[in-house]
């Protein structure tokens, strides 16, 4: 009997001491390691007001505003506080909503997954980018609504309906991006595209918040501590582009109704001055509550109005190649200037033909760029790829050559200051020799000496070809931000980047350029107030050849090198030369001259007809 009772004595004492156990370890984890009575107690006493900071504006070259800022109201939600005290279909008929929208939208907020940042005691996005009408209407009624307040931050606004691709948009925040920075939480607004993607951490500044105390019921009473917790918002840095907005615009005008590119820069500095993207949209589409809608337009238009051609577009850049095929025989000793190739309407060997255009024969290099000769440039890459007392192999000839391209900014992404930059292609010997199992020399390949065949460049690879060649060697990466206030530019943008090709062979091309605008393929560019240098490209294609010109001017004192590509143009004098001179006019003069505008206009209101195959 004594032993029963001293085992039931330890079982009693076991189970009060479980019981003891289980409620302290209950109460460390409400009091210490959980926050939820704090949240609870703070969002009772306390409201945490984020204060929004002012977007930075964004200005061209010569201090035109192109995107400030302009008031909005958002309606945030403090689900703790709205809860089972809201009379709904008043609510709803405040703000023009139906119940059904009321009703997804609440429980979008609630939804972890769509919001990860959600807390039933802070402040939550229910409706952003109020007008002020429609705030007006509301604000009247807010009394009414226990647990909804106002927020008030700013919305973007663009002056002029160019530069989309440049400048981009901004639009709330997804899922991954709240995962990637803590800066963010439902309901913010960040830059989607272009620069404002680009300088996002720049534009953004830094959010400021205010601690305001609450009675028992709610009420706001004032400042916690007269405001001493409190931080102001930051504004963001204010950003200079490098483009020219006249430029741009008539850059846009000129590609109406037609699909390409224009890339325009300054040579000395790397500087974007245009970058055209056609078809383009016009920038305050994509602004306020209506970007949703029309960015699912324009992503569904099958001409891809959202795409930047400038630096996604992958195209042949044809002839404009050449000039990069000219640099490298020259230095490599392949060629002298006074080498000569005869030109029988074209490069035939072996039973290979590659077509050419009737000109004189034969003819040294300056004459070969100028009259844009292939099988001048067919002959070179074939001795190049051929000659065994340089390389040991094609294998060997073919990476010396692709050496002298990547170094003239080609097959890798310049690292322009924009988001999506495509790096196109430039082949090697082991692209070859996995294409054609070994077996192929410099005539399999012959196709690419003249900007056709695997080789691909985007315009903006064309344009810096051109400031490269202005530069007699050498060229800074492109940028489209020439300022940042407050903030040295980042030093990529700064560093000259030198090509394997000598500085003679530079003079001879720039000659061949000058000569072609001279008496060549781009005689419509010459002028008698500047000297420009210039040459066309004539990009095959399956359908209608490309139109492609590649230039610069002044061609002793640069101030812009630019190319011009319109898909299906035809010959490089149809379009790409006309609408280069009328480019370099407007930057180099500030206008057009009556007669040039006249061109102009004619260049604008030309269509090309595109089927569904070039889309």
């Amino acid at each position: 009997m004594k032993h029963d009772l001293d085992y039931r004595k330890y079982v009693i004492g076991g189970i009060a001491v479980v019981i003891v156990i289980v409620y302290t370890v209950r109460l460390f984890v409400l009091q210490i390691m959980s926050d939820d009575y704090r949240k609870s107690a703070d969002s009772n006493a306390f409201l945490k007001k984020i204060e929004y900071p002012s977007r930075g504006v964004i200005s061209d070259r010569n201090g035109e505003l192109l995107v400030y800022n302009q008031p909005a109201y958002d309606i945030m939600v403090v689900m703790n506080e709205a809860k089972d005290r809201l009379d709904t279909l008043e609510f709803c008929q405040a703000l023009g909503i139906s119940k059904a929208y009321f009703i997804k939208r609440m429980n979008d907020i609630k939804d972890r997954n769509k919001n990860p940042g959600y807390s039933r005691f802070t402040q939550q996005l229910f409706m952003a980018q109020l007008s002020n009408q429609d705030f007006s209407v509301f604000r009247e009624k807010l009394f009414r609504f226990p647990g909804f307040y106002i927020q008030q931050r700013s919305i973007r606004q663009y002056q002029y309906p160019y530069a989309a691709h440049v400048l981009g948009d901004v639009a709330e925040v997804s899922e991954s991006d709240i995962e990637n920075d803590d800066y963010y939480q439902a309901g913010d607004f960040i830059g989607k595209l272009g620069i404002e993607r680009y300088y996002e951490k720049q534009l953004r500044g830094e959010k400021g918040v205010q601690i305001l105390l609450r009675d028992a019921h709610g009420r706001i009473k004032g400042k916690y501590q007269n405001g001493m917790y409190d931080s102001r918002p930051v504004a963001g840095k204010d950003l200079t582009l490098s483009l020219d907005i006249k430029l741009q615009a008539l850059g846009e005008r000129l590609l109406e109704g037609k699909i390409g590119s224009i890339v325009a820069i300054e040579p000395a500095t790397g500087e974007v001055l245009c970058m055209v993207s056609s078809p383009t949209y016009d920038p305050r589409l994509m602004v306020g509550r209506q970007r949703g809608k029309n960015h699912k337009i324009l992503a569904a238009n099958v001409w891809k109005p959202l795409l930047n051609r400038s630096i996604m577009g992958q195209y042949p850049p044809g002839s404009t190649f050449k000039t990069s095929q000219a640099l490298t025989y020259m230095t490599e000793g392949i060629i002298s200037p006074g080498t000569a190739f005869s030109c029988a309407h074209g490069f035939s060997f072996k039973g290979l033909h590659v077509g050419c255009h009737g000109h004189g024969s034969p003819l040294a290099i300056v004459d070969a760029l100028s009259t844009s000769c292939n099988a001048y440039f067919c002959w070179g890459l074939y001795y190049m790829i051929g000659n065994r007392k340089k390389y040991r192999s094609a294998h060997d000839a073919m990476n010396v050559w692709r050496d002298y391209m990547v170094s003239m900014g080609f097959g890798y992404k310049l690292g322009i200051d924009l988001p999506g930059e495509k790096r196109g292609l430039i082949p090697n010997g082991d692209y070859y020799n996995n294409a054609y199992k070994g077996s192929w020399n410099g005539l399999t390949v012959i196709s690419i000496s003249i900007g056709q065949g695997e080789v691909n460049l985007t315009p903006l690879q064309i344009a810096n070809l051109g400031a490269t060649i202005a530069n007699r060697g050498y060229y800074i990466t492109p940028h489209v931000v020439k300022k940042i206030r407050g903030e040295a530019l980042d030093s990529a943008f700064t560093v000259k980047h030198y090509t394997k090709a000598s500085r003679s062979s530079y003079d001879w091309v720039v000659s061949g350029m000058r000569s072609s605008v001279i008496k060549g393929t781009c005689k419509a560019a010459n002028r008698s107030d500047y000297l420009v240098c210039g040459k066309t490209g004539t990009a095959q294609n399956r359908g209608q050849d490309h139109s492609v010109f590649m230039g610069f001017a002044p061609m002793d004192d640069p101030k812009i090198a630019i190319a011009v590509y319109v898909e299906n143009g035809g010959f490089g004098a149809d379009y790409g030369v006309p609408i280069g001179s009328l480019m370099m006019e407007q930057y180099i003069n500030g206008k057009l001259s009556p007669a040039s505008e006249a061109t102009a206009s004619v260049f604008q209101h030309k269509r090309i007809a595109y089927g569904t195959r070039n889309r």
